[in-house]
């Protein structure tokens, strides 16, 4: 067994899960693959590459699947957690980057917003709309994170254990918002390593409205109770 556990959440990622799972090969990392039971055959190829599927009988999630992979890596002793898309939006090259930073910090977030990170193949409003993310959490939330929504990372057991990660409620891309917020009022270390951020090639993005709605509301709400101390 490796120290490191990578969890990757899939639904309908058979275009690209392969490619990854063969980058993430050379690399002394175990991988978990977490699956809402997509229809497009995406657990088989994980199986066919030989690597541990949790299949869910339906779309659970985001947050529900990093829970369950959590929960697991604790449970099995690993000494830290890699969050990491199916679709080739986050390199392999990046992770061996933010893998030499491992013990600088307990919670590591691969940044496409500090100096050096970038974007490849975004529109301006896809862009906008991430900056725009950004402020407003670390304005209402204080957070001094550049890339709070970023779903790369590495997590240091000993945080998650501190954070009680069962608690953790969000489902959508606000579950990264959140698991940044708890951290640092846990007292966790974090840092954040420049990534190049590229939008998938391959399948459809999961982002939606209702999505973005409960991002929207969950950090207006946080932002209230900070403000009356809460």
């Amino acid at each position: 067994m490796n120290t490191s556990l990578v969890v990757i959440p899939t639904y309908n990622e058979v275009e690209s899960i392969g490619s990854l799972l063969d980058s993430l090969s050379t690399l002394a990392v175990d991988v978990l693959v977490i699956d809402d039971g997509s229809p497009d055959g995406t657990a088989q190829v994980c199986i066919a590459h030989g690597i541990e599927v949790i299949t869910r009988s339906g779309k659970m999630g985001l947050g529900n699947a990093y829970r369950t992979g959590f929960a697991i890596a604790l449970e099995r002793g690993y000494t830290n957690v890699i969050e990491m898309d199916a679709d080739g939006s986050h390199r392999v090259e990046d992770l061996k980057t933010m893998m030499e930073w491992i013990g600088t910090s307990e919670l590591l977030i691969g940044s496409r917003w500090v100096a050096d990170g970038a974007i490849e193949n975004w529109s301006k409003f896809r862009e906008y709309l991430s900056k725009g993310a950004n402020t407003y959490a670390n304005l209402l939330l204080s957070l001094d994170v550049k890339d709070t929504t970023s779903g790369f990372r590495i997590y240091n057991v000993q945080l998650l254990k501190r954070m009680g990660i069962s608690t953790i409620k969000s489902e959508g891309y606000c579950f990264q918002i959140e698991m940044t917020r708890r951290a640092i009022a846990c007292g966790g270390s974090v840092g954040e390593i420049p990534i190049t951020f590229i939008e998938r090639a391959q399948g459809q993005s999961k982002m939606s409205a209702a999505i973005a709605l409960e991002a929207v509301l969950r950090i207006t709400s946080w932002g209230l109770l900070r403000l009356i101390g809460r």
